[in-house]
């Protein structure tokens, strides 16, 4: 049980995720999970390491990894830690292999070919392996209370970050300037560090949707794309807004003002019970009165947490319905080659209502004076 002075008691999610995730295993007839994949292991116990296995059984969980991290796992984790010393997947699975499992399950699209012939190797013609792909990430995409009130930290943080550092933009400022300002002022108000690689791209750059920063500076006239978010605790944030250097033609104007009808149309489509195609399909049919539905090659957005993208995915051949507590993004773009490019882009809450727009910054295009 967790507990603030001054707030009530929570309960601790990890036993209860754990249990969710054996509950799940019984459609598979496994009598264990071996999960490999770092982010799900974070979920499930609170180890923040970067090396890990947890064997989940109904009687106990079990963390294996190495004496780097025999200190911080024991500190972080609620299940019983093994600290091993020569390989972590050769001496897990013998450990395994001395708890007779008869059916273990691995999230194979995580385990290399040749590690999952050589851990069946390990545990002998006793135990089968059981491919159980998702299972965690499927719990992962519908958001505790605690894992929202973590993005919404990390949305303010980022929105600050950002409203801060496109102030002091000038002509001739560099990408990577900007870029590298970026990053060092999230670190400077207690994040990690980016979410991702933060993009910023000028000019005809910004028609590049994952443009990496570069020494080209920016120039009078020209579009400037930053997309960029923060990982805060561990969860993370996400948006994109434009800019201009000096007053915009026409044609910029005009440009931005299609992608952010697209975007709050998409927005609007938002709910619990939506397919995420028709989230997607919304922003295009926008795009497509202004002639712009071949210029957005991309999807309208995905869901984040622990990782920048999780599912649901949102996007034309998505399957998956948007339910209540799922954190995405909507991020329709338009991009012109030689020219430049457009993408606005928010942290989307599902409510039972609709959509809850957590990203606090202005989105019309904003006019840097040279």
């Amino acid at each position: 049980m967790l507990q603030l002075r001054g707030l009530p008691v929570v309960p601790d999610p990890r036993p209860r995720r754990r249990a969710r995730l054996l509950e799940a295993l019984a459609s598979r007839k496994a009598d264990a999970f071996l999960v490999s994949h770092l982010p799900n292991v974070r979920y499930l116990t609170g180890f923040t390491g970067s090396n890990a296995l947890l064997l989940v059984t109904p009687a106990k969980s079990i963390l294996y990894t190495d004496p780097r991290y025999d200190f911080q796992a024991s500190e972080e984790c609620d299940v019983q830690v093994k600290v091993l010393t020569g390989s972590t997947w050769a001496d897990a699975a013998a450990d395994i292999a001395r708890r007779r499992i008869s059916r273990l399950a691995l999230e194979a699209a995580r385990v290399p070919h040749q590690l999952w012939v050589s851990t069946a190797k390990a545990l002998g013609k006793a135990t089968k392996l059981i491919a159980a792909d998702g299972m965690v990430e499927r719990q992962r995409t519908v958001k505790s209370a605690d894992e929202i009130d973590l993005i919404r930290r990390s949305v303010k943080l980022a929105s600050k970050v950002y409203e801060k550092a496109i102030r002091k933009v000038k002509p001739g400022t560099t990408e990577l300037a900007l870029a590298a300002g970026i990053d060092f002022a999230m670190r400077k108000l207690g994040a990690s560090g980016p979410s991702f690689d933060t993009i910023v791209a000028a000019g005809p750059r910004s028609a590049l949707p994952h443009a990496q920063p570069t020494n080209a500076r920016i120039g009078e006239g020209q579009l400037l794309l930053v997309d960029m978010g923060a990982c805060l605790d561990g969860y993370a944030s996400d948006m994109t807004r434009m800019a201009h250097m000096g007053r915009p033609s026409p044609k910029a104007a005009d440009l931005h003002a299609a992608v952010l009808e697209a975007q709050l149309a998409a927005i609007d489509a938002v709910g619990p019970g939506i397919d995420a195609r028709k989230v997607d399909q919304s922003a295009r049919k926008v795009l497509k009165r202004h002639n712009l539905d071949r210029a957005f090659m991309h999807g309208t957005g995905h869901g984040l947490g622990l990782e920048i993208h999780e599912n649901p995915r949102i996007g034309r051949t998505s399957e998956d319905i948007l339910e209540t507590g799922m954190v995405i993004t909507i991020e329709p773009g338009a991009y012109i080659e030689g020219y430049g490019g457009v993408r606005i882009e928010d942290t989307i809450l599902v409510t039972g209502r609709g959509a809850e727009i957590l990203t606090p910054t202005a989105k019309e295009l904003l006019v840097i004076s040279s």
